[in-house]
């Protein structure tokens, strides 16, 4: 049977073959490209701008413009003076005496450059305020929780801080937290000048923040925690130092422990009936021991360790018990010199030599008022952390041979 062929119309004019059209190149997704970041300071005072500025010359950058101010009526207001679309952005806010002022300059910066569309919004909030307050007192509130969600919710995506008071706090927040370690540069103070370090640049003539002093002979030092709770912080020091450790332990002192949790809420009530079948053990009443000094520190030289110095009567307290055990010099050392009230008065009455704090809160009013303070700088770190965030580097390199208990 002869198979039919099958005959194609003829192609018309019109219908000539073409070559396929090219499809128009994707566009890219909108901020896909990082384009760069901006530090901004959440505080206008000179006291406050002083480390940003100093982050932003290791940085080789501009500080952000911006205006942060108090209107008449006691109310905070903040201007953002340039473009920050599609960038990285850095907010360093230390925190003055004026913590409540402070945190509300940092929620409405982050929150002005989260409407400016920013594309990540960073703080660097070098000492974190109301991290005292990371525990449930009587019928009082966990407030660093509270202020962990406020900067959530105001934009914040980042956080870089140091020397948190509880490590714990870092759960609080809702994004990623640096918790960066103040303890390598006051250990590089007790042992050598900063400007035999090769690692560290050299400051220009016009830094003399960091009036750095070897400690003379250290190695006839002792660490000394004031309290069972600094134990851990100068167990790490003494560790790293190969040197002694001391613990002062006594009535003396009074820690967070020891303070009312509310735990017997509702109070107790005289003659109230109880149920015949519930017996609840009584929970002993605590009774501090005559204050001890464990450890040797006779005809040594102490050095005090802490993470935050401020109500500064128990440090003077502990360098007078250190005096009668046979210390002849006295060292507190500490990342965050906060050095409130008559603090400046009572270190220069007292028996400490000297006070070493970073400069993660200003304080250069208390150092004119009291000569025993010093001050290192830790821009480096914070100015590396930002390098790192913006580059998408690892962070490990900040955190060598820290573990978990420093």
């Amino acid at each position: 049977m002869p198979k039919k062929l099958l005959l194609l119309p003829p192609l018309s004019a019109s219908s000539t073959l073409r070559a396929p059209r090219a499809r128009p190149a994707a566009r890219p997704a909108m901020n896909a490209a990082r384009t760069g970041y901006r530090v901004f300071s959440a505080n206008s005072t000179a006291a406050c701008t002083e480390l940003a500025k100093r982050i932003t010359e290791r940085l080789g950058a501009e500080l952000g413009k911006s205006v942060v101010y108090q209107e008449t009526n006691g109310e905070t207001r903040v201007e953002i003076k340039e473009s920050v679309r599609g960038q990285d952005i850095f907010i360093i806010q230390t925190i003055p005496r004026d913590v409540n002022t402070a945190v509300m300059e940092l929620l409405i910066t982050a929150y002005a450059l989260k409407t400016a569309c920013a594309r990540n919004i960073i703080g660097v909030i070098p000492y974190f305020p109301y991290s005292k307050q990371s525990k449930m007192r009587k019928r009082g509130s966990i407030v660093c929780k509270l202020l962990a969600s406020m900067l959530a919710k105001a934009g914040l995506t980042h956080i870089i801080t140091m020397d948190l008071h509880q490590k714990e706090i870092q759960g609080f927040f809702s994004f990623p937290v640096d918790n960066l370690r103040a303890s390598p540069f006051l250990l590089q103070y007790i042992q050598e000048e900063v400007r035999s370090h090769q690692q560290i640049p050299p400051l220009s003539s016009k830094e003399t923040l960091c009036s750095f002093s070897l400690i003379p002979n250290y190695r006839n030092a002792v660490i000394v925690a004031k309290s069972p709770d600094a134990a851990k912080r100068a167990q790490s020091y003494a560790e790293r130092l190969r040197l002694g450790l001391a613990v002062i332990h006594g009535e003396a002192q009074c820690t967070e422990l020891d303070m009312d949790d509310g735990r017997h809420s509702p109070p107790m009530v005289k003659n109230a009936t109880v149920h015949p079948g519930l017996e609840l053990p009584l929970m002993m009443a605590k009774e501090k021991p005559p204050i001890t000094v464990v450890g040797d520190v006779g005809g040594r030289i102490a050095i005090i360790v802490d993470d935050i110095i401020d109500d500064v009567e128990s440090f003077v307290a502990a360098a007078e018990i250190l005096k009668e055990r046979g210390a002849y010099k006295i060292y507190v050392m500490a990342t965050h010199g906060i050095l409130s009230a008559e603090a400046p008065r009572l270190i220069e009455e007292s028996s400490i030599d000297e006070v070493v704090v970073t400069n993660t809160v200003p304080h250069e009013v208390q150092k004119l008022q009291c000569p025993k303070i010093k001050t290192v700088d830790i821009s480096l770190i914070l100015s590396e952390a930002i390098r790192r965030i913006h580059n998408g580097e690892s962070m490990a390199y900040l955190f060598r041979n820290i573990t978990v208990d420093d």
